[in-house]
């Protein structure tokens, strides 16, 4: 495989990982939050 197909490759997997990254992230501030929430004993909406 010559370096073009490889990076193209790495180009082309590295964004599944960034959205996985950000969904990660977004889901660890909601539970933050609903933890907080549940023991302030608020809803979180």
């Amino acid at each position: 495989m010559d370096i073009k197909a490889s990076l193209y490759s790495i180009y082309i997997l590295m964004w599944p990982a960034l959205s996985l990254g950000v969904l990660l992230y977004i889901l660890r501030a909601v539970w933050r939050d609903a933890k907080e929430a549940k023991s302030q004993n608020k809803e979180v909406l």
